[in-house]
């Protein structure tokens, strides 16, 4: 009845009165039972005291065509994830300015080739011995090279240890590892079939012509072309503006890399490193972070799809020897490359267990060296599941091993100090100082909101000797009269998480509120309660009609404008002229009834 009712309809009628042929609700249905259950898992992991990532995983092998099935399409939603990644990347990039990423040093970028290289050779030699032909033992070796950047990075950025010595030693690998995807995806292209090594050549070349290109561009933009848009007044009264203008850059950036034959998220990372010198960079991040959170849980869960638990049963001694002998492996290769490019040897350890997995991009790899039904490649389809079940299995694992890394590390380090009694390398100590000292210091106050108040409480801090604050505002008047003061400064919206703990939350023993919104007001409270709750809040309130919502909320304290203007006046009335003229008048009116009584 239904077909026959509309089977006349215009087509552009047909979009406007909502008849679709259903396509984009069966895909939107496949990434809400994804969602659904990825929620279910990863809150039962948490309960568990696991990390979240192995709930997401489990959700979509559960869900996934190989189990329940209720979600079959697993290419298109793998698609879909792969922007959870460069959001991802896009989003450390913000943390890591210029500076910050040369103060990586070249141990990472010499590890990270000597990882690559030893690893892939490796591979390579034990294929080979196994039986496997030279191509096949080479798509084995260039799959198992790589590791997980979205795991690694996620996990360590959730620990707070990606400024720890083996955290930025594995960030620097994990991005020489997403640069070698591209020679690494041509070379497994060219034993398809596909290409010669006179094309390898060519397309190395072309790739760094346009990466250079990229870099380049993209710098422009962001440091002559963006500042001038985000200081338009429509910009800052209206906050959607911000906000598309944030995704558009993230998405844009990976979207552009992609287009020029680079990996997505390395041209995300990248362009959020040239956009950390701004000081829109931790708002940007903040604004992206909802949908980075459903992308990088889709991705996880889009991961778990590819996972075969019927086979993985029929083949579990092959499958347990396999993850054993690349968790191993990878831990010995990183952990021997690291040293040797001169990281003290239990940082090296930690970066050794941080890399011990097979990465996403492997998926990538593997699926490439399959092949087709209609053009086999050169990956039998046991080994291809083989790969895939394995790298399943190295990801579930590397929460444990992450967990372990900073506590392996300083326990082989005790352990050394003890029984050899040599002192660490300068640099290593300077690195263990450093950490120390930023989780100690906790004496940072955060004014949020830097107009006439907030200035005023500014100027008061400074005058008795407290100088650690941090000021917190959306306007750029303000915060040019932050720097004035000498105070840091960060521009964002005080209402997100992001923003607060990029300020410095979890170190500060005082936050002060001087923005006038009640309803902002509220929202800080219940973050700062929530993520902070032994830091003291000093709240602004505008009308006494909100005070005691504030300290029910959970202020501390509740500087009530209506009730300080009024004490203000009864003050300054006290002390007029007129007042003392009216009194004098007063008390001569009343003597003669006082004489008379």
């Amino acid at each position: 009845m239904t077909e026959c009712l509309f089977q006349n309809v215009p087509s552009h009628m047909s979009l406007i009165l909502g008849v679709t042929d259903g396509r984009m609700w069966h895909s939107l249905a496949d990434v809400l039972i994804l969602l659904a259950t990825a929620i279910v898992l990863g809150t039962i992991a948490e309960q568990l005291r696991q990390s979240a990532i192995l709930g997401y995983i489990a959700a979509g092998t559960l869900v996934g065509p190989n189990l329940l099935g209720w979600v079959s399409d697993r290419q298109s939603i793998f698609d879909l994830a792969e922007l959870g990644v460069a959001l991802l990347l896009f989003a450390i990039g913000l943390e890591f300015s210029l500076p910050r990423l040369r103060r990586l040093g070249r141990i990472p970028l010499l590890a990270g080739i000597f990882q690559i290289l030893f690893t892939l050779l490796a591979g390579l030699a034990v294929s080979i011995l196994l039986g496997f032909s030279v191509s096949e033992a080479l798509a084995i070796g260039a799959t198992i090279a790589l590791s997980s950047t979205a795991c690694v990075v996620r996990m360590l950025n959730d620990r707070a240890e990606l400024d720890a010595p083996h955290g930025r030693t594995a960030l620097g690998i994990l991005l020489v590892q997403d640069m070698a995807v591209i020679p690494l995806m041509l070379i497994i292209t060219a034993l398809v079939g596909k290409g010669t090594a006179a094309d390898i050549t060519v397309q190395l070349s072309v790739s760094l012509t346009l990466a250079v290109l990229f870099v380049a561009v993209f710098y422009g933009l962001f440091n002559y072309v963006l500042p001038r848009l985000l200081e338009l007044s429509s910009l800052r009264r209206n906050r959607d503006f911000p906000i598309l203008l944030a995704m558009v850059m993230a998405a844009g950036s990976a979207w552009a890399a992609h287009r020029l034959g680079l990996s997505p998220a390395l041209g995300a990372f990248v362009a959020g490193v040239l956009l950390a010198i701004s000081p829109f960079a931790t708002q940007i991040r903040s604004d992206v972070q909802p949908l980075k959170t459903v992308l990088v849980t889709l991705f996880f869960a889009a991961v778990g799809m590819f996972g075969d638990l019927n086979w993985v049963v029929d083949h579990l001694a092959l499958v347990l020897a396999t993850v054993a002998a690349i968790v191993l492996g990878k831990m010995l290769i990183t952990f021997g490359v690291t040293w040797f490019c001169g990281q003290p040897w239990q940082f090296a350890l930690g970066t050794g267990l941080c890399l011990a997995q097979v990465g996403e991009f492997s998926f990538v790899l593997a699926t490439v060296a399959r092949g087709t039904t209609a053009n086999p490649g050169i990956l039998s389809e046991s080994t291809f599941r083989l790969l895939v079940s394995t790298t399943i299995a190295t990801l579930l694992l590397t929460p444990y091993l992450i967990q372990l890394a900073p506590a392996a590390a300083n326990l082989i380090r005790k352990l050394g100090r003890r029984n050899q009694n040599i002192e660490p390398p300068q640099h290593a100590i300077q690195a263990i100082e450093l950490e120390s000292s930023s989780e100690t210091d906790s004496d940072l106050i955060l004014i949020l909101g830097f107009g006439p108040a907030g200035q005023r409480v500014a100027g008061e801090l400074l005058q008795v000797g407290l100088k650690k604050i941090v000021v917190i505002d959306l306007n750029h008047e303000n915060l040019q009269i932050a720097a004035q003061y000498g105070l840091r400064s960060q521009l964002g919206d005080a209402t997100q998480i992001e923003v607060l703990e990029h300020a410095g939350l979890y170190r500060s023993r005082l936050v002060i509120t001087t923005l006038p919104s009640t309803t902002v007001c509220r929202q800080i409270i219940y973050l700062v309660r929530q993520l902070s709750p032994g830091t003291a809040l000093y709240v602004r309130c505008r009308y006494h009609l909100h005070h005691w919502q504030l300290l029910a909320a959970g202020a501390d304290v509740v500087v009530d404008e209506e009730e300080h203007v009024g004490e203000c006046l009864a003050k300054h009335v006290l002390e007029s002229p007129q007042l003392q003229y009216l009194l004098k008048a007063t008390r001569k009116s009343d003597s003669p009834d006082d004489s008379h009584h």
